[in-house]
């Protein structure tokens, strides 16, 4: 069996070993969510649905921070950079939500890009150092410390449940539907 993937270039392979089928599982969920935020104007990013204050652009924005605080701060413990870094969240607990709607679409997409850049090259220096088994710089709360393998996993879960977030948005929008957008990025 091989671990290439030549029907679906991004995503799980068919039949590959663990760490290629997680990177490639959420590599699939980072390209779909780059599908269901992109080309949009200020107005699509700023649209909410139903009661919800939730919008495209805060989810881009999120996602951006939770890129940078599992695969930086947390994976390796080193500082986050900005703008994270100069954010009080103890006072502003939701502040990537909040200010979202203050950045562009393009520069919304740009922190959201940089942020995947940054996470792939992290665990890439992570997976070299000693595989997905490793144990994570920072540890939970709880005193806990989880394996490399489960912060992808939880990462995977983070991107599936705000895809799902992302697709009413987005359809709300401009009645975008599907998960398998034709050309996959981010």
């Amino acid at each position: 069996m091989t671990d290439t993937n030549e029907q679906d270039p991004v995503g799980p392979p068919v039949a590959g070993d663990e760490t290629t089928t997680l990177l490639g599982s959420l590599d699939r969920q980072r390209a779909t969510f780059a599908w269901k935020c992109g080309g949009l104007d200020a107005a699509g990013m700023q649209a909410t649905v139903g009661a919800s204050t939730m919008t495209l652009g805060g989810l881009v924005k999120h996602l951006a921070l939770v890129e940078d605080h599992y695969f930086t701060t947390r994976l390796h413990g080193r500082d986050p950079g900005p703008p994270w870094n100069a954010v009080d969240w103890d006072a502003d607990p939701d502040w990537e939500w909040r200010t979202a709607a203050e950045d562009s679409p393009e520069q919304l997409m740009t922190l959201w890009q940089e942020a995947v850049t940054r996470s792939r090259a992290g665990v890439a220096e992570a997976l070299a150092a000693g595989g997905v088994e490793q144990l994570i710089s920072q540890g939970w709360p709880d005193g806990r410390t989880p394996s490399l393998r489960r912060t992808l996993i939880d990462m995977i879960e983070e991107y599936a449940r705000h895809v799902g977030h992302a697709d009413l948005i987005r359809e709300s929008v401009d009645g975008l539907t599907g998960e398998d957008p034709p050309q996959r990025s981010g």
